[in-house]
């Protein structure tokens, strides 16, 4: 069964990406921790991180780089967090979070509401830094 986020490859649901070559993709997080929380994606469905290949799995985390760096850029914050859960969807993805404390990135959290508009100009902020 399709994932979300492979839906979200095809077009068939609506995101705000950010960041996106041949064989991946970055975009916000709908309910997310803090403005520009970020998830990272393989184009093809892998339910499990540590079920890609290495090489996937390699070029992932220099892709997820490029797209921190350009987070960093667009958000104020003193670093960019980065965690793997894997539980929520059955689809490899990284969180990058902008972070200037620990609790920044909890979970437990309530999440941030944001705007379409704030969405959106985020992600242009960020696909500018890209």
């Amino acid at each position: 069964m399709d994932s979300i986020f492979t839906k979200i490859v095809r077009g068939e649901i609506p995101a705000y990406k950010v960041a996106e070559d041949d064989r991946f993709l970055a975009f916000l997080d709908v309910f997310p921790l803090q403005q520009g929380h970020t998830l990272v994606i393989p184009k093809e469905q892998i339910d499990y991180i540590y079920d890609l290949d290495d090489k996937l799995l390699a070029d992932l985390h220099v892709f997820a780089k490029k797209v921190a760096i350009a987070i960093k850029k667009a958000v104020s914050c003193e670093r960019i967090g980065i965690t793997v859960i894997g539980l929520e969807v059955p689809h490899a993805h990284i969180h990058l979070i902008p972070i200037n404390r620990m609790t920044d990135m909890d979970f437990t959290q309530p999440k941030q509401k944001f705007s379409p508009e704030e969405m959106e100009a985020t992600a242009q902020l960020i696909q500018q830094n890209f």
